[in-house]
């Protein structure tokens, strides 16, 4: 079973390269970030043909979550909850049900930026990871299998990074940022792509400005943090680089800064 995460920085502008993807990569369930759109403006119909239940929690111009899933879908969740007031489209969640496996819960994020920091962007974002830590520990009382993936905005370490010193003082690698994904992690969640490639250089992001592709200057900042009972069935992963090299696939247009993260269960 693969699952995968993919912050497509607008779902209609690129949406060629994004079905390019996955009638290559063949995703069972997926979790989009950055749709930029409305629910009603969501090409849904272009996944459906492709044997995918659709399910969105979107924002004209900013933002925006989608959950694809080849499995059926159930107890659908649109906003963090815990955090009603927040009035971004950042989290979807439901329970993906296969036939001939046991039901796992799907959770989909796109953690606020937080820049420039300190300052009330900052403010908000810390305030989420604290809802998002509230929630995943009422989560992990249920002791079931469940994965939170997405764009987190947070390097975790200055392995994921290719020049720590240049990303001091930014609100992703900020030591508030940083302690607050370690503590989600010392909840007992495991950091799926860090666990599986310990010691690999690798990372999910590079900034359209500076020749960051071209010079390979990454960060890693999309992750899979997965509960015990995930965990115990992980048998795999990685990033596919290739969405974003701007030869890839038939779209002539601006790739996504990001590229698609995944894992595999048994």
């Amino acid at each position: 079973m693969k699952i995968a995460s993919w912050n497509v920085n607008s779902i209609n502008a690129r949406l060629p390269r994004i079905l390019e993807w996955f009638d290559e990569a063949k995703p069972d369930v997926v979790v989009l970030q950055e749709i930029k759109c409305v629910d009603e403006k969501f090409p849904a119909g272009e996944f459906e043909d492709r044997g995918y239940n659709v399910e969105v929690h979107g924002q004209k111009t900013y933002n925006g979550v989608a959950l694809l899933s080849r499995y059926p879908v159930d107890d659908v969740i649109r906003g963090l909850p815990g955090n009603e007031q927040d009035e971004q489209s950042r989290y979807i969640e439901a329970l993906i049900c296969p036939e001939e496996a046991e039901p796992f819960r799907m959770g989909g994020l796109y953690l606020p930026n937080g820049n420039p920091a300190p300052g009330p962007k900052f403010d908000y974002k810390l305030d989420w990871m604290t809802h998002l830590q509230a929630h995943t520990e009422k989560l992990l009382a249920e002791e079931e299998a469940f994965i939170l993936a997405g764009d987190y905005n947070v390097i975790p370490q200055a392995e994921d990074t290719h020049d720590a010193v240049i990303w001091e003082g930014d609100a992703l690698f900020r030591p508030e940022s940083r302690n607050a994904f370690r503590a989600l992690l010392n909840l007992g969640l495991t950091d799926a792509l860090r666990y599986l490639n310990p010691d690999d250089v690798f990372y999910t992001f590079w900034d359209y400005q500076g020749g960051g592709w071209q010079k390979d200057h990454g960060i890693r900042i999309d992750h899979h943090l997965l509960s015990p009972q995930a965990a115990d069935r992980l048998t795999g992963g990685g990033v596919d680089k290739n969405a974003r090299d701007p030869g890839f696939g038939t779209d002539a247009a601006k790739p996504s800064d990001h590229v698609p993260a995944w894992i595999t269960l048994d």
